[in-house]
């Protein structure tokens, strides 16, 4: 049985990725599991942006797919960034089989906020289920409440729903090799 593999990059709070696989199990119909290694991003530290680089994470990454991975979703609580950009939520192989987000700028407090945990996990939910559509050739889609919706800034992320469209939906279910539960 293939499945939707955790895979943790840096210090990343374990009741996080327990709390995220149960939506990500409903969303694609895949079972989700935490792998036991941790992946060090300090390779991808850039000092002069005080960021690390998603490309190079992601590329590190393949080396944590086994043979019983259908996809590898990395989680890290650092700040990310690709070079076009000042930062991203988060990054995938589109088509391809790793994805990764980052918890760092969707906490609250990042934006001189109080803590909300409930906020939190819906962020992070949105954002996991985001990345993973990419590897299922999904694009950014025009409807703004489709997960799928590019996130640009937090307050986008809260505009959306944790679902694909039906149209986004239906393009998963083409390109997935596992049926997604509707």
């Amino acid at each position: 049985m293939k499945l939707l593999h955790l895979l943790p990059i840096g210090s990343v709070d374990h009741v996080l990725l327990k709390d995220l696989g149960p939506a990500l199990e409903e969303t694609f119909g895949v079972a989700c599991s935490t792998l036991p290694a941790r992946l060090d991003p300090e390779f991808a530290f850039h000092g002069e942006r005080q960021q690390y680089h998603s490309s190079e994470i992601l590329r590190h990454m393949q080396n944590f797919l086994t043979v019983d991975s259908w996809r590898l979703l990395g989680v890290a609580e650092v700040d990310l960034y690709i070079p076009i950009l000042t930062f991203v939520f988060g990054e995938a192989q589109v088509g391809g089989p790793c994805a990764l987000l980052s918890t760092h700028r969707l906490r609250q407090q990042f934006y001189g906020l109080p803590a909300n945990s409930e906020i939190f996990r819906q962020r992070i939910i949105k954002e996991a289920v985001h990345e993973v559509g990419h590897t299922l050739h999904l694009t950014h889609c025009d409807d703004y409440r489709c997960v799928m919706a590019s996130s640009h800034a937090v307050e986008w992320i809260d505009l959306k729903e944790s679902t694909l469209c039906p149209h986004c939906r239906n393009v998963a279910q083409l390109k997935s090799r596992s049926p997604l539960v509707p």
